[in-house]
């Protein structure tokens, strides 16, 4: 008896033909490397999920975000501290908390290694907040490998903290990321920044970054090493 192959269908219906068309926010997902398989050797990259939706599904114990001594209004941490329906904080005690704490270091601990990571537990999430440094209105990405040095010793050992997921610090707002030129650094340098940091939980892209149509992406980091081979021969 012979059996003819047929393609798996996504939709139901003809749902299918229906959606086969471009959308204003598209990705092209590329398969990663699939040679070897070892655990904690990966940062992962949910593309087109929404990060504060999964938050409050529970989906992660941690989540790591900036914060500044100033105004987190527009931030990712006074969404969380509004909807978790559980938690006692606030956008304003989460920054009065901020410029109490850097006021406090910049007495005693003036010469200490920063950012500082604040915790503002929410009952249901834990926050780690990377506290941007005193008189500067940008992370650079010094800081960003020191502040995740520090939290990927913070979450060692301590199951009860993962899953853990990150914003990617790229097209924000209230704590921008800068490299050495004052430029927004690529998504690549963010996680490799991470990644040597010894962080390895998962990364959430920018909203902005979903309609990068016209670009493969890969779900996870490191990316194969065929993207480095094509960077050379193409150089």
């Amino acid at each position: 008896m012979s059996h003819t192959t047929q393609q798996i269908r996504l939709y139901d219906g003809d749902a299918d033909e229906l959606m086969a068309f471009e959308h204003a926010e598209m990705i092209s997902l590329l398969p990663g490397d699939s040679s070897g398989f070892a655990s904690g050797e990966r940062i992962r990259i949910p593309w087109g999920q929404d990060m504060l939706r999964d938050m409050l599904d529970g989906r992660y114990r941690a989540v790591v975000c900036g914060v500044n001594d100033e105004d987190n209004s527009h931030g990712i941490v006074a969404q969380l501290v509004h909807l978790v329906s559980s938690s006692q904080w606030t956008e304003p005690t989460v920054t009065n908390y901020a410029k109490m704490f850097q006021e406090s270091v910049s007495i005693h601990a003036a010469h200490d290694q920063k950012p500082y990571i604040l915790k503002y537990d929410l009952d249901s999430i834990l926050v780690l907040a990377l506290l941007r440094p005193k008189g500067q209105d940008h992370f650079t990405l010094e800081d960003l490998g020191r502040g995740f040095s520090t939290v990927a010793k913070m979450l060692k050992g301590r199951s009860d903290r993962l899953p853990v997921a990150s914003v990617s610090f790229l097209g924000a707002r209230s704590n921008r990321l800068v490299d050495r030129d004052g430029q927004e650094p690529s998504f690549e340098t963010v996680l490799r920044t991470m990644y040597q940091a010894g962080y390895r939980g998962d990364v959430y892209p920018a909203p902005s970054m979903w309609s990068k149509r016209d670009v493969g992406v890969y779900a996870t980091y490191p990316f194969p090493e065929g993207v480095q081979r094509m960077r050379e021969g193409s150089s």
